[in-house]
């Protein structure tokens, strides 16, 4: 991607404050919007973004652009968009473990890696109980160090963004820790497992289930005492027309969920309270996959949205872990 690359004339930013495009649904959202800040597109001309995740040391973001098979980089200082790995082993969901490195979700190798502080690749898992991992999507990690990734078979359903292959395992949620090696299934009855993310306090995990019927849904599991199980599945949110995929929790609780079926009343970010309500919503030209937060404060909300990265600044913080 060219630095040419990164403005599309049929878009425009905001020409008057407050940003008509960051919507307020519930007066429960106002206090997250500032009126001075706008939706930004600070890169385009991908195939389809995915994974953004904030390295706050570099100053910069990194996401997954899938069908190129390459992990890019926008940088806060200069601006610039550079790719930052390529070939990327068909990289999705990102996130950074709680010694700030780089974890990594990747449809061609069927495997979570992690990378080292020296920029080396270490293989975290790739199999369970001797099969291969069908296409890891989405990664968390819980404050023990625990790290909680969906493996549906998306990736592995053709050549696009990764390598056809028959899944040898079903379509589950598990919990690896690093430390021991151990990896168990946490959830096998989600139907497409895909984006997940911890409440702010951990005693519950949302999952979405991305192949829902008759819709799909975000779903809230409690997680045990202990920290390795959860129970207590139910439906939080229903998604009706809408797609979610990727999702981050603030530190209130709030869910920032990619959204979008490819229609402008529906594309961009949906803002769920922690009781499901819907409070706000982003509108953007594309479907949002993904989202992080990052900046100075983690209060910059990055949307990975089909083919471009949008940015909007927000008056409240992402936990940390996702």
């Amino acid at each position: 991607m060219s630095n040419a690359d990164t403005t599309r004339t049929e878009w425009r930013p905001a020409s008057r404050y407050p940003d008509p495009s960051v919507i307020s649904l519930d007066p429960r959202f106002d206090k997250y919007r500032l009126p001075l800040a706008a939706v930004e597109r600070l890169a385009t001309g991908c195939r389809w973004s995915e994974g953004p995740v904030w390295i706050g040391d570099a100053r910069c973001l990194l996401w997954s652009d899938i069908p190129n098979n390459r992990i890019m980089r926008w940088d806060e200082v200069t601006g610039q968009v550079s790719a930052h790995r390529e070939p990327s082993n068909f990289a999705n969901g990102q996130t950074r473990d709680r010694a700030g490195r780089l974890i990594t979700c990747e449809h061609g190798g069927r495997r979570v890696t992690r990378t080292e502080y020296n920029g080396s690749i270490s293989v975290l898992v790739d199999r369970f109980e001797g099969k291969r991992l069908s296409s890891p999507n989405d990664v968390v990690v819980k404050s023990d160090g625990t790290i909680w990734f969906t493996d549906p078979p998306f990736g592995i359903s053709g050549n696009y963004e990764g390598y056809r292959a028959d899944p040898e395992l079903g379509q589950n949620v598990y919990r690896f820790d690093p430390e021991t090696g151990s990896m168990t299934v946490v959830a096998d009855d989600v139907l497409g497992p895909n984006g997940l993310a911890f409440s702010p306090d951990e005693q519950k995990l949302y999952i979405v289930e991305s192949r829902g019927e008759p819709t799909r849904k975000i779903l809230a599991y409690d997680v045990a005492e202990d920290g390795a199980v959860i129970r207590n599945k139910r439906i939080l949110i229903d998604a009706g027309a809408g797609t979610p995929d990727g999702f981050r929790v603030d530190v209130d609780g709030n869910l920032w969920c990619g959204w979008g079926m490819g229609s402008d009343d529906l594309d961009g970010v949906m803002i769920f309270a922690p009781d499901g309500v819907a409070i706000g919503r982003i509108a953007l030209p594309e479907r949002c996959a993904n989202l992080c937060f990052g900046g100075r404060e983690n209060s910059r909300l990055f949307m990975a949205a089909s083919q471009s990265i949008y940015a909007l600044y927000v008056n409240v913080a992402g936990v940390a872990g996702g």
